[in-house]
């Protein structure tokens, strides 16, 4: 290692010099306070800007033990740090002049989500603290401008390290708010096992957002609270008794009238696999973490999934038990995204009627009568939505604005009355009853008992992942580019961040080079991985010199629905 001021001596020998000569500076330096690590410096000033890190001793850092020993406590202060460290390297990103990327300074932005990140990480240990970020090496021209970078080094990022990453620099009170927030949200979390619960929304809740393209809380929005029938009191650990809405196993059907808030409050359900900072409105939404959103996605590719439990006797005589196409019906596309959620280990369902088949989720009394069961090669979801939680043990919340045959199967009906929910399920039954009264009788339904889905799949290896040409490029949150391969994850709405498609291609191309070998199922192959990363951390399916700062965990039913979307998935 180098000291700081070896480092400002290279820049003043290099000064004036071609572009390349940057490159002499990767390395690590000692500033005292902290260590910065140039990493990997780009080849021009219009090139991706180059990756260096800082990297604080815990001793120095200061950070009370019992603030990062615990898993969920560690993220939340890693967020909250990184945070504080964006604010400080806004300020002054592209105050150094130059040619291209020059000047700029850039770190992960994180929405209202709380993620574990690569941008920074404390190692359990000891406390160490790591930030990853990206500077753009100055230059005029192609001509290297020591001087502002410099000016970066050695006058901006100091300070930005000093007010943001140091537990003497922060508010004491709002980090161990940061930590106990975490604590109680884990605490609902493991609560929601011993309870029987599927999700827990707490009163004073704030759901609607400020905008379909914006996370934050809705200003004058309805606050939330719960129907008495449905309310529970938990006890946390920092906040107290908490009072809210507490969603048993089973089937729940959410209905009501037109923006009423029935989508609403799935979308905040769907959110709340992950924590949610304070002031989100959403911080004790908590749903299962296995929780998983489906839809219908027409045109998406099937790779030989076991669809037979909803679709059988096709006229073309086409294998349902190892279904395969290219170009899925919304029908198909649905069935094979429940049994590729079981898979998953999914142990609950959200579904919106509004983004739903409609031929696979009902077929109504009259058009049972009209087309008899012989003609028609669907199972629709409702015969099968009771037996896929006393079998398998898997609730479903389903938003339902149009269709009341799920009325009888329910074990619980909230009505959305402008944003505030009611629990209505006697009287949903009792009409339920009168009306299949007044209609004669409904049609006799599909038998409970259906053929467990075989899941097994066993995934070959790609050997084009291992070309040194292959490249992982992310659009949004709509796709991932394997090399050429474009993969479509539009669809895979529980995924809030940039930074997790990032993730999701370096895992993929991990597995396709390290996991996949004609042998292990996809659900051991993504045990394997998982098993990596809790041993090693989010960076041990990545390879190069050096970590990447833009990635961010997903969970294993994002991993399993990516890799099953995947058009050149070799089975």
């Amino acid at each position: 290692m180098l000291s700081s001021m070896e480092l400002q001596s290279l820049l003043r020998r290099i000064d004036h010099k071609g572009y390349p000569a940057y490159k002499d500076t990767r390395g690590s330096y000692d500033f005292r306070g902290f260590v910065l690590s140039i990493d990997h410096v780009q080849g021009d000033p219009f090139a991706s800007p180059s990756k260096v890190s800082v990297h604080i001793k815990g001793a120095q850092a200061g950070f009370p033990k019992e603030y990062y020993k615990k898993r969920h406590c560690r993220i939340a202060l890693q967020d909250l740090l990184l945070r504080h460290f964006a604010r400080e390297i806004e300020k002054v990103s592209h105050k150094a002049g130059g040619s291209g990327k020059s000047g700029l300074m850039a770190v992960s932005r994180p929405r209202q989500e709380i993620l574990e990140r690569s941008a920074c990480q404390i190692t359990p240990d000891n406390g160490n603290l790591t930030v990853r970020f990206e500077v753009g090496f100055p230059a005029n021209g192609r001509t290297i401008n020591a001087r502002e970078l410099e000016k970066i080094l050695f006058d901006f990022l100091p300070k930005c390290v000093s007010f943001s990453l140091y537990y003497k620099a922060l508010d004491e009170k709002e980090v161990q708010r940061c930590v106990w927030l975490a604590e109680d949200q884990q605490y609902i979390r493991e609560q929601l096992a011993v309870q029987g619960l599927t999700a827990f929304v707490a009163n004073g809740a704030i759901l609607p957002r400020e905008s379909g393209v914006s996370g934050r809380p809705m200003k004058g929005a309805v606050v939330f609270a719960s129907p008495a029938s449905m309310e529970v009191e938990l006890a946390l650990p920092h906040h107290g008794p908490l009072r809210g809405m507490g969603i048993k196993k089973g089937v729940t059907l959410i209905v009501g009238g037109g923006y009423h808030g029935k989508s609403t409050l799935l979308k905040a359900l769907e959110a709340g696999v992950y924590n949610h900072i304070a002031g989100d409105g959403r911080e004790y939404v908590i749903t299962d973490g296995t929780a998983v959103k489906l839809r219908a996605e027409d045109g998406r590719s099937i790779k030989k999934t076991d669809i037979s439990m909803f679709i059988n006797h096709l006229p073309n005589k086409k294998d349902t038990v190892h279904f395969y196409t290219e170009d899925a019906s919304g029908s198909t596309s649905q069935a094979a995204a429940v049994v590729e959620a079981m898979e998953a280990g999914a142990k609950a369902f959200l579904i919106d009627e509004d983004t739903s088949a409609t031929n696979f989720m009902i077929r109504d009394e009259l058009m049972q009568r009209v087309v008899n069961r012989e003609s028609e090669p669907i199972t629709p979801f409702t015969h099968r939505i009771r037996q896929l939680y006393e079998v398998y043990g898997i609730s479903t919340i389903l938003v339902a604005g149009s269709c009341g045959s799920y009325f009888e199967k329910a074990d619980c009906v909230l009505q959305m009355k402008q944003y505030m929910p009611y629990e209505i399920t006697e009287f949903a039954k009792e009409e339920a009853r009168v009306f299949a009264g007044e209609q004669g009788g409904a049609p006799a339904e599909e038998a409970l008992a259906a053929a467990e889905p075989d899941v097994l799949r066993v995934i070959k290896p790609d050997k084009s992942f291992n070309d040194a040409r292959f490249k992982i490029k992310t659009g949004g949150l709509d796709t991932i580019t394997l090399g050429r391969e474009p993969l479509d994850v539009r669809y895979l709405e529980q995924l809030c961040d940039t930074e997790q498609l990032n993730y999701l291609g370096t895992l993929i191309k991990y597995m396709q080079c390290h996991v996949f070998d004609g042998k292990k199922t996809l659900q051991q192959a993504v045990e394997t991985v998982e098993r990596l990363i809790a041993d090693k951390g989010i960076g041990a399916v990545c390879e190069g010199s050096y970590l990447p700062c833009h990635l961010a965990e997903v969970r294993a039913q994002e991993l399993f629905a990516a890799i099953n979307r995947y058009r050149k998935l070799a089975l």
